[in-house]
């Protein structure tokens, strides 16, 4: 039997205010990456930003992906911060 599960993973800032640098979650048919960010938000407390007013960006399986993105069982999902120049 096939792993059906995902790991998502966070880093810089995100981890830090989380106080998680991984999860594993079961996969679900058709879930996109943006899917996967609402049901985190929706734990509340910190998890909140993940849906607020500053973008969280999105890696599948260590590439660049749109919210949009299709994640399938067995992929990584990585999620952090914007990178800021100063």
């Amino acid at each position: 039997m096939t792993d059906q599960t995902i790991t998502v993973r966070f880093f810089a800032r995100l981890r830090e205010e989380l106080g998680t640098e991984q999860l594993t979650l079961p996969a679900n048919k058709g879930q996109t990456a943006g899917d996967l960010l609402a049901e985190l938000a929706s734990r509340g407390g910190p998890w909140t930003q993940l849906q607020g007013d500053q973008p969280v960006m999105v890696a599948i399986n260590q590439a660049m992906a749109k919210p949009a993105a299709t994640v399938k069982a067995g992929d990584e999902v990585a999620f952090f911060p914007p990178v800021t120049g100063g």
